[in-house]
């Protein structure tokens, strides 16, 4: 089989951590690279999948966005800008601003 070399510059933390998880598996990091270009190449876009578990910092976020929900710092939804410009001009809403 012919093959050609691609360098590419990526964090060498990065690489030993996408190299591990090959090994684990049961793949080499280069072999899952050509899966990965193939796959591209037949499908013609590119997919990214999202973690099942939120990341600490997402899990730190969501709680900040609940406590800010909770403290009423959250604009309601609106069903269109006239709403939502007089909410954003209400007295309520220039008094909450200051607390």
């Amino acid at each position: 089989m012919n093959t050609a070399v691609i360098n590419i510059k990526v964090n060498p933390e990065l690489k030993a951590q996408a190299k591990n998880l090959a090994e684990e598996l049961g793949f080499s990091l280069s072999s899952l690279v050509n899966a990965c270009l193939k796959q591209m190449v037949r499908s013609r876009t590119v997919n990214f999948s999202v973690r099942e578990e939120p990341s600490d910092y997402m899990i730190k976020m969501l709680a900040k966005s609940d406590k800010d929900i909770k403290a009423g710092r959250v604009s309601p939804a609106f069903s269109n800008a006239k709403d939502a410009i007089a909410w954003l001009n209400s007295p309520e809403k220039k008094h909450a601003s200051k607390v």
